[in-house]
């Protein structure tokens, strides 16, 4: 593990180590106008959502780290106080990443990465049409972070409407997390995709605690083939299986394992834990400790 003080490092150099670090993060596509009326649109991936009520979405235009100037977007929200945040999916996704171009003062970036400007019902600036997700935005407040390059000011956005692309929608007015397909900034070039295997389920804590991995036995915790993941599954058990149903599952579902490796201590403990953690994998966490706890029985 090699250690860094920010404060001895160039500014490109932690800015590029934080990015890198901390990914991926949601893009904010935020769109304003400046008092004359002027169109900005450009992304922001110091962004995520702080609130639900009241509901609450806070971007950084950070300034400039190689000439500590501020952003196009950072200027109109003092101007104008108000914003519509836009989600980018894949689909778009090099048209956004067209639209950071930073081009002179008053330039109309929906038009220049071809996107499409839909009226938005509660504020000034326009929602980009392509977007699965449009958060029409009140700015509540603006955080400056501090007056040197790469310091990032804190737009705090209250959303006064939003808008959902009605085929991510079911019928309990969920998002499906396998439609939307967003996109999300990694460091340098890098992009993430929450598309196909990239997406996993892991279900939340159960409402009563599980046990925890401190519970567990340190032969299983100390396992060379479980992983951090695995004990993390075990330990959210509520209880253990009995003494009478570990030895009725070594009986019947494990009885090959124990027949061919029953002179063999080192070994059988090695394939316990292995079909234990296809279990696991599988989801099917009782089999997995009645596997697991088949080896003192």
């Amino acid at each position: 593990m090699q250690s860094f003080d920010p404060k001895e490092l160039p500014t490109g150099k932690l800015h590029g180590l934080l990015l890198g670090a901390v990914g991926p993060r949601p893009i904010a596509f935020a769109s304003t106008v400046d008092a004359l009326g002027n169109i900005n649109l450009a992304p922001f991936s110091f962004f995520n959502v702080f609130s639900a009520r009241p509901p609450i979405l806070v971007f950084s235009p950070a300034r400039r780290g190689r000439d500590n100037t501020t952003k196009h977007t950072y200027e109109n929200v003092l101007e104008v106080p108000e914003v519509v945040i836009n989600i980018v999916d894949y689909a778009m996704v090099h048209q956004m990443s067209l639209a950071s171009t930073e081009y002179p003062k008053g330039t109309n970036e929906f038009e220049k990465a071809g996107f499409t400007m839909l009226a938005s019902e509660t504020v000034r600036p326009f929602r980009v049409k392509e977007s699965p997700a449009q958060f029409e935005c009140r700015v509540n407040d603006v955080i400056a972070l501090g007056t040197e390059g790469g310091a990032g000011n804190l737009v705090i956005c209250e959303v006064t409407r939003l808008h959902i692309r009605a085929s991510l929608l079911d019928e309990n007015l969920q998002i499906d997390q396998k439609q939307i397909d967003t996109v999300a900034r990694m460091g340098g070039n890098w992009y993430a995709r929450a598309h196909g295997e990239s997406l996993f389920e892991v279900p939340k804590p159960n409402q009563n605690p599980g046990i925890g991995i401190d519970q567990i036995a340190p032969d299983i915790r100390n396992s060379r083939i479980l992983s951090g993941n695995d004990l993390g599954q075990l330990g959210n058990v509520e209880d253990l299986p009995n003494e009478t149903d570990v030895n009725e599952f070594r009986l019947t579902e494990l009885s090959d394992i124990f027949v061919s490796l029953e002179n063999n201590p080192e070994k059988l403990e090695s394939a316990l834990h292995s079909k234990a953690k296809e279990y696991i994998a599988a989801g099917h966490l009782r089999e997995a400790w009645l596997t697991l706890l088949s080896f003192n029985n």
